[in-house]
């Protein structure tokens, strides 16, 4: 297992140098200039001059990126253009929001959908399994910024029972919590329709196999065979899915931390695209790389823990 994992963090090197590289020429598209953005637009153009020498933007882009992964390397990330702050304390003070939007929305999601694909299995071709998977299609097939909006207008404005902006402080308090429902549960929407098909199809796919019938010829109750000999093989690619499904994930948090002003990696990294805060928006790009790593080794080794044949 540790030789497993020391193999995937060895992989995920060149996958990372990858991302960083197509994200620093991707920001050189973005319009706006970095030392207009520091100097202010009524700067004259020799002191625009000086301050792009001394930020190394006169320099071609392929050493500019030489030089930022060597500050990179040395734990030093640059500061913030429009707040002067490091960029590491604007990540840190992002991140934890981001984390909690996250858990949030996994906590109730994936239990729910996997759920409701097991019970779409075992009660097959039944008003259950068409009313599931009609709600799997309508989650799937809906845009994310459109859920929000209707999360918003029905439990924000018309019944006011959840506040919609900003956070309102960690998640163990009332307040913080209120704040977050709203958030967690119009992300979420978007993860149970694809968990809650791919349970379906897993379990029906297990419960034609040999082991099951013979847990079934044991006496066993249905309840306990499905359970204990069913659920946990068809878990391997459901927990595969809910992997590929991190970057999607990631994505929605994006838009829906901008349209509820949640203060988290995806508002900031908005925020520093549109206002050319190119080291906040490089370092906003690191910590989502790293997030999708970080996902898919986790993903990896609860593989290896649902089957055993994998770790060999």
């Amino acid at each position: 297992m540790i030789g497993q994992i020391a193999n995937r963090l060895l992989l995920s090197i060149p996958v990372l140098f990858g991302v960083l590289l197509l994200g620093f020429m991707l920001l050189q598209l973005v319009p706006g200039d970095p030392a207009v953005v520091l100097a202010g637009p009524a700067a004259p153009p020799e002191v625009l001059d000086a301050i792009r020498k001394d930020m190394g933007l006169d320099q071609p882009v392929l050493v500019q990126f030489w030089h930022y992964l060597s500050r990179v390397a040395g734990g030093d990330m640059g500061r913030s253009l429009i707040s002067n702050k490091t960029v590491l304390s604007e990540l840190g003070g992002a991140i934890v929001p981001t984390v909690e939007l996250m858990v949030g929305c996994l906590f109730w999601s994936i239990p729910l959908g996997i759920g409701m694909g097991t019970l779409a299995a075992v009660k097959r071709g039944s008003i259950i399994d068409r009313l599931v998977m009609a709600l799997s299609v309508g989650g799937v097939s809906l845009p994310i910024f459109f859920i929000c909006l209707l999360a918003i207008q029905f439990f924000g404005v018309y019944w006011p029972i959840f506040p919609f902006i900003g956070r309102g402080g960690p998640f163990w308090t009332y307040d913080g919590f209120m704040h977050l429902v709203l958030p967690a549960v119009s992300l979420g929407l978007i993860f149970i329709g694809p968990v809650a098909r791919m349970t379906r199809s897993s379990v029906l796919e297990v419960l034609k196999l040999d082991h099951v019938r013979t847990a079934r010829a044991k006496g066993l109750s249905e309840r306990s065979v499905i359970l204990r000999h069913g659920l946990r093989n068809a878990l391997i690619p459901v927990v595969t899915l809910v992997g590929l499904q991190a970057g999607y994930l990631l994505g929605g948090a994006i838009v829906t931390e901008t349209i509820f002003s949640w203060p988290g990696i995806g508002r900031l990294a908005v925020g520093a695209i549109l206002s050319s805060d190119f080291p906040v928006a490089q370092g906003t790009i690191l910590v989502l790389a790293l997030s999708f790593i970080v996902i898919n080794l986790i993903v990896d080794v609860l593989y290896a823990l649902l089957d055993p044949r994998v770790q060999g």
